[in-house]
């Protein structure tokens, strides 16, 4: 007869066996594209995604307060991490939903937001996401109007520090302040201008 302990190592064995090749149903995205309350929004209700989170990435500042990020020299971007289901929604499908909700034409800067803390860019996880960012960017490219002219960045994710609580969900905490900032910063307008009826926004 096994030993509990021969019998318990077994056990232990088959169990690590199985969790890793059990397919994760859990995966995080991390994307800049100007005030994170809006970027928020894009992604928040769509089928597959777990949750959205605004936060600070990219820098150099550990624990960063807003008011340190948006005054520039952090080296952060406001910043949003997006938890999803890859079993229910590719991160193709996430990068196609972050490009129709920025200006990828606009460096250092998104609507009527300046300075480096609101660039647009991929934070990649890993080797395919990095595949999948370039991939995307060059299917754009083939369109004269993008040719050459894409500034976005695609860079290796770093920490990702969560944002201060009142920012999170905003557009549901303070919905006047929400819609009154888009309408003003020309956000709605430009995707228009940009992407015609694809153009993403607050649905």
């Amino acid at each position: 007869m096994k030993s509990r302990l021969a019998i318990f190592l077994a056990f232990s064995l088959v169990s690590s066996t199985l969790a890793l090749a059990a397919p994760t149903n859990r995966a995080t995205a991390v994307f800049a594209g100007g005030c994170f309350w809006c970027e928020e929004t894009a992604f928040e209700g769509v089928p597959g995604v777990l949750a959205v989170t605004s936060g600070y990435t990219g820098g150099h500042l550990a624990n960063p307060t807003y008011e340190q990020v948006s005054a520039g020299g952090t080296g952060h971007a406001e910043s949003v991490e997006v938890a999803y289901d890859p079993r229910k929604i590719s991160y193709e499908k996430l990068l196609d939903i972050f490009w129709h909700n920025v200006d990828p034409l606009q460096r250092d800067a998104q609507f009527c937001d300046h300075g480096t803390q609101y660039r647009s860019a991929i934070f990649y996880r890993d080797e395919s996401q990095r595949a999948a960012a370039e991939a995307s960017k060059a299917k754009l490219e083939e369109e004269a109007r993008f040719k050459g002219k894409i500034v976005t960045e695609i860079v290796p994710a770093s920490t990702f520090y969560r944002a201060e609580e009142y920012h999170q969900d905003f557009y549901r905490k303070n919905p006047v302040r929400y819609y009154s900032y888009r309408a003003g910063c020309g956000r709605d307008a430009r995707l228009k201008a940009l992407w015609g009826a694809a153009a993403g926004g607050h649905k």
